[in-house]
């Protein structure tokens, strides 16, 4: 992949911003077989595919939205994709907070197609962010009303990331439970 040169304003914008610690449990999903505390370069929202990520959200409906909204733009909804649901329990010590669609709008970040799959911009954040030595990002969920949690996990230890229980995921009990949320919250 050809690295392109960052944008210095960009730079100079997350620069400003000490960074924030973070202590707490987020949720993660990933396939049965895989580690819950493994990254990768996913090239997903936050990450331009040169560095590994664990994608989180600091609520239960948000993770399971995120994995979700990507498992149905398939042809089919996989039916032998097994997936797990992770509590884990995080510490952060410098990372990035994007409070909100205005905060993510003066980055440069188009709130109307913030939940596309457009990532240019939000990617070149995230190498920014990498770059300057933040240890992740705190940023508006595109998919739920949450905030998500990625972080870059090169900068965390064992013992800043522990997983506190498991659970299978049932996607067919989720669309239900979903649908169920979305009216109550719809009144």
């Amino acid at each position: 992949m050809e690295r392109r040169a960052r944008d210095p304003d960009l730079l100079d914008a997350l620069d400003a911003h000490d960074g924030v610690s973070f202590e707490g449990e987020v949720w993660r999903i990933v396939r049965e077989e895989r580690e819950p505390l493994e990254g990768y370069p996913s090239r997903a929202r936050w990450d331009p595919g040169t560095f590994d990520v664990l994608s989180t959200s600091l609520e239960r409906e948000g993770a399971l939205e995120e994995i979700h909204f990507h498992l149905s733009r398939q042809p089919v909804f996989p039916s032998k994709v097994r997936s797990v649901l992770h509590r884990i329990l995080v510490r952060t010590q410098r990372t990035l907070r994007i409070a909100d669609l205005a905060a993510l709008e003066a980055l440069g970040v188009s709130p109307e197609t913030y939940g596309s799959l457009s990532y240019e911009r939000t990617q070149e954040i995230g190498d920014a962010a990498a770059f300057l030595g933040f240890d992740g990002i705190l940023a508006p969920s595109a998919r739920w009303p949450c905030q998500n949690l990625v972080l870059f996990t090169e900068l965390f230890t064992p013992a800043d990331l522990r997983v506190v229980n498991s659970e299978p995921v049932d996607w067919a009990d989720w669309r239900t439970r979903r649908n169920e949320l979305r009216r109550t919250n719809d009144r």
